[in-house]
């Protein structure tokens, strides 16, 4: 296994649309596609163009949107998941989202890939200049609560976030300015 976190790219289509298929139409954390979505060749061009924009330095984006580095998380040319690192929180993303989101195929899970995906993204962050990020999860994500914990997450709070579609939201903060990611 060779998880890398590689730039949207029309070059791995099929591998992509595949991999959205797996969500049945179903929410894409760190994907950023809305639920619903059909993954047509336009609307893959569509989001390598939407990923571009929004890593564009000083780039006009909607209303409510902040600057974001969309990954899709690889295994060899194979698509087995996406992650988005918001460059910056607005309120929602302080209480739903935080720096950080991300989400694996289906039929790839319990393989450590977010794991490795997440350190990547870490030393990266540390890279850029951030001391810390912020990560969420909903308070039943067992999974992702084991990977943000284990990646050195400390839990602020659990919020109530009935808005959100979810009872309860965990709400973590990783410092990355240690040299613990250094040689992971």
């Amino acid at each position: 296994m060779t998880i890398a976190l590689s730039r949207p790219s029309i070059d791995l289509f099929d591998s992509w649309a595949a991999a959205v298929a797996e969500f049945e139409g179903g929410h894409i954390d760190g994907g950023g596609i809305e639920k619903g979505f059909v993954p047509d060749r336009a609307a893959g061009e569509a989001i390598v163009e939407k990923a571009a924009l929004y890593a564009t330095p000083g780039a006009e984006l909607p209303e409510g949107h902040v600057p974001c580095d969309y990954y899709w998380i690889t295994d060899g040319d194979h698509v087995v998941g996406f992650l988005s690192f918001r460059r910056e929180l607005n309120d929602h993303l302080r209480r739903f989202g935080g720096h950080i989101g991300y989400s694996v195929i289906p039929t790839r899970r319990r393989e450590g890939i977010v794991r490795e995906a997440l350190r990547l993204m870490l030393r990266a962050a540390k890279a850029d200049g951030y001391d810390r990020v912020m990560l969420t999860c909903d308070d039943d994500n067992i999974g992702s609560i084991r990977t943000i914990e284990g990646a050195g997450g400390e839990l602020e709070d659990v919020i109530d976030a009935p808005e959100a579609g979810q009872p309860l939201v965990r709400r973590y903060w990783i410092d990355v300015s240690g040299t613990r990611l250094a040689g992971s």
